[in-house]
């Protein structure tokens, strides 16, 4: 019954503070998270993220938080949100979960449920994490406790599809726990839910999600580098092919993130692992995963045919998060440009109004600046969308720039002939 759960949201990110707020609304919830801080803003009526406003944070009457596992051993339910990154070799990253379960596994009870919303690869949830449940608990799967699995789909920055408003996709280890899942979840998301046959279908439904998008803007992307070679505008080009109402409206550009540049990565390592070597998918995130590169390699090629000193260049960096009007840092290839243009010997200076400067060195090892220098750059790369960088004019921006100087525009946010390049 919904009217007994005592529900738990571990992990306050992006995905698990939105999803804490709602059911707080209307049922006992605790958020739970290991960082100290970030409970403590929230305590205070602030969400860094911007995800969650002052007003929603104080409607979740029935929400408290909690930073100590002891604090969570009265719950029942638990919904598990935490980032699953990938490792150096781009490997999946199980730590945060394993430690998500491993804190959970120690105060399950007798009839408690537990549901992942964490990206993975299909099997994941039964094969990595009801493993450390049982073994924390010495409870026995399906018989004492029970898991579900409801994919996160939420869009950071977004504030047009928020979490009510995004079927949920739902699933349980049991057909009894996926009609309580279902129903859980239906309490909070007004636009419906999809029972899913099964945890496996749904982890499978969630990461295809990604990986689909993530093919066609790598066509988009290669179809760029194919007409810039040709000397054709690829905007104008996706413009006239739009015209066809059956022809997807996909963009060229960086793609970073923690869903589109990752989960890829989930299923090519399970395919592998089942004997199946994925050729679209790993030749798609190889081609997105050098458009940093590219962008720098044509911005030190406009330099030069301007005859700039390139090695003595300072450049500046529009942006630096992975995607425009939100704070979130995470994955963000607008690095990749950076550290391309160091190794040409470009200094950057970056501006981004929505970072803070302590998180972009923190995170990255990149200093950000407050304000950029008037007359200071010998070329500007517009790196991000954000509404301020919108609502500037290529005069407005080329007043930064020193004589003689290169305006990139990644975005295409400025009229291509005010501009020296773009994708």
């Amino acid at each position: 019954m919904i009217s007994d759960v005592r529900l738990c949201v571990i992990g306050l990110g992006y995905v698990g503070l939105p999803l804490a707020v709602e059911f707080g609304k209307k049922i006992p919830t605790t958020g739970f998270d290991l960082n100290a801080a970030r409970v403590a803003e929230l305590r205070q009526g602030v969400d860094s993220t911007l995800e969650v406003t002052e007003n929603e944070l104080k409607a979740a009457i029935n929400l408290t938080y909690a930073t100590k596992k002891e604090e969570i051993a009265r719950c029942n339910t638990f919904i598990i949100a935490v980032p699953t990154p990938i490792d150096a070799a781009k490997r999946p990253d199980f730590k945060p979960l394993i430690g998500a379960s491993t804190t959970v596994g120690q105060v399950l009870k007798n009839g408690d449920v537990v549901i992942y919303e964490s990206t993975v690869y299909p099997g994941a949830t039964e094969e990595v994490c009801v493993p450390i449940l049982a073994k924390e608990s010495g409870l026995v799967f399906n018989r004492d406790f029970f898991c579900g699995y409801s994919p996160e789909r939420i869009n950071p920055g977004d504030k047009q599809h928020r979490l009510p408003t995004i079927v949920k996709i739902t699933s349980g280890s049991t057909p009894e726990t996926a009609k309580f899942v279902n129903e859980l979840y239906g309490a909070v998301i007004t636009a419906g839910t999809f029972p899913a046959s099964s945890i496996k279908v749904a982890e499978a439904a969630k990461v295809i999600e990604n990986t689909q998008r993530d093919v066609n803007i790598a066509l988009v992307n290669e179809l760029a580098l194919i007409f810039n070679r040709l000397g054709i505008n690829t905007l104008e080009v996706l413009e006239a092919a739009s015209t066809k109402w059956n022809f997807l409206p996909f963009r060229p550009g960086l793609v970073g993130g923690h869903c589109i540049g990752v989960d890829p990565y989930y299923l090519t390592y399970k395919a592998q692992e089942a004997g199946y070597h994925p050729e679209m998918i790993l030749a798609g995130r190889r081609l997105n995963d050098q458009m940093g590169q590219y962008v720098a390699g044509q911005f030190v090629k406009l330099l030069l045919k301007k005859n700039c000193a390139v090695c003595q260049a300072r450049a500046l960096i529009m942006g630096l998060t992975f995607k425009e009007d939100c704070p979130d840092l995470r994955n963000t290839k607008v690095v990749d440009i950076i550290a391309e243009l160091a190794e040409y010997g470009i200094q950057s200076d970056v501006y981004d109004p929505w970072v803070k400067a302590d998180e972009a060195w923190h995170e990255y090892r990149v200093k950000t600046i407050a304000a950029p220098e008037k007359g200071r750059y010998q070329g500007v790369i517009v790196a991000v969308a954000h509404r301020q960088f919108r609502d500037l004019t290529a005069a407005d921006i080329r007043a930064y720039c020193a004589e003689n100087s290169v305006i990139f525009d990644v975005k295409n946010i400025l009229p291509r002939d005010q501009v020296d390049g773009a994708l």
